[in-house]
């Protein structure tokens, strides 16, 4: 019983990745090929080598403008950046597609809307802690409105009102960097993909701040067991999938090197929203 209980916690993390990160620079970051290569490979193999280098090379420039994070375990980081891509593709994307497939849009829409909106004590502790008083009534207003006029959050009427609509995520890693904390080196975790010492920290603390995990972490360690106390946490997991893969598919598909895309994007958007 207790190897199981273990298993499945691991597979509590396994699609709550720090790929969410990504998001916001995943346009931005991601290699596309020019028109103007695709012409020029229609001529002579020598001009078609120049092109390549010289995307290549616009790549590499658009990587140096991303802001510097130290990456001493790059060999480490790399191997654990293409296992991640072989339980993608071979293991994640299945049951993601299986999930879409099972549940229809909007199905999916309020269970994303009802999970999101239970995380409001990682946000609201956070905004509190990082001095964002303002924000953090604003947040109490957006879950209370959520809350009760959206069905426990299914439906998203605070949306409707400007003063509540749209307000930055915040998490434990932000708080940190407010603070001043350092990045310290960049990680690639198994299953979670891009981090820092200083965010792989912050995520253990949104996760003891997410009330879907609280009934797996009360019962955790008691000598009574119940194995429903994980449907919450591997739910989560679940509907998050198929969102983060299209993230990372965004970031990595027409990367020359996708490792160095997505350490970009992730670099890029950490810097991007401890700003806001």
């Amino acid at each position: 019983m207790k190897y199981h209980a273990f298993t499945l916690r691991l597979l509590l993390l396994a699609a709550t990745p720090l790929l969410t990160d990504c998001s916001t620079q995943a346009g931005k970051t991601a290699a596309k090929p020019s028109a103007e290569a695709a012409s020029v490979a229609a001529t002579t193999k020598g001009k078609v080598a120049g092109k390549a280098l010289t995307a290549k090379d616009e790549e590499v420039d658009e990587y140096a403008t991303a802001p510097d994070i130290s990456d001493p375990l790059e060999r480490l980081n790399r191997g654990t950046f293409w296992v991640n891509n072989q339980l993608y593709t071979f293991i994640l994307r299945p049951i993601s597609k299986g999930y879409e497939l099972i549940l229809p849009r909007p199905v999916r829409k309020g269970i994303d809307n009802a999970f999101e909106n239970v995380k409001y004590p990682i946000r609201v502790v956070n905004c509190t802690l990082q001095g964002k008083f303002k924000r953090a009534g604003k947040e109490t207003g957006k879950f209370v409105v959520n809350t009760i006029g959206g069905v426990g959050g299914i439906f998203r009427p605070a949306e409707s009102i400007p003063a509540l609509a749209n307000l930055p995520e915040e998490d434990t890693a932000q708080t940190f960097g407010k603070w001043g904390i350092p990045n310290g080196p960049y990680l690639v975790l198994p299953l979670l993909g891009p981090s820092s010492v200083r965010d792989t920290v912050g995520l253990a603390g949104d996760y003891a701040l997410n009330p879907v995990n609280w009934p797996y972490l009360w019962w955790y360690g008691s000598r009574s067991k119940h194995d429903w106390v994980i449907v919450p946490p591997l739910s989560n997991t679940l509907r998050s999938t198929p969102t983060q893969l299209d993230k990372y598919d965004t970031i990595t598909k027409d990367a020359v090197d996708p490792y160095l895309s997505a350490r970009s994007a992730y670099s890029q958007n950490r810097a991007e929203v401890i700003k806001k």
